[in-house]
């Protein structure tokens, strides 16, 4: 089957890939552990894993989006922000 019409390239792939493992690791973390914990962060709203995950990736995409249209297509540096920013979701949220 081929796929070239979708431009599967390799960042394309990775993202996707990564996506799909982070969603599978939250499935078998709340497999292990249910529930979570719902807390109640500096949003001052009652979030779980799956809502700081799901705020850490909506986050991740401004992130990365805002860094493409200011500073141009090298993405590490809002890699590595939107990791630091994904750590603070999830400590603080």
């Amino acid at each position: 089957m081929s796929f070239s019409w979708m431009a599967w390239t390799l960042p394309t792939t990775l993202f996707f890939v990564t996506i799909f493992a982070l969603i599978a690791a939250m499935g078998i973390w709340e497999y292990f552990s249910p529930g979570g914990a719902p807390r109640v962060g500096i949003l001052r709203f009652e979030t779980t894993r799956g809502d700081r995950l799901f705020i850490s990736l909506l986050g991740a995409a401004f992130i990365n989006l805002a860094w493409l249209g200011l500073i141009g297509p090298n993405l590490w540096w809002a890699l590595a922000l939107a990791v630091v920013y994904a750590v603070g979701v999830f400590r603080f949220v």
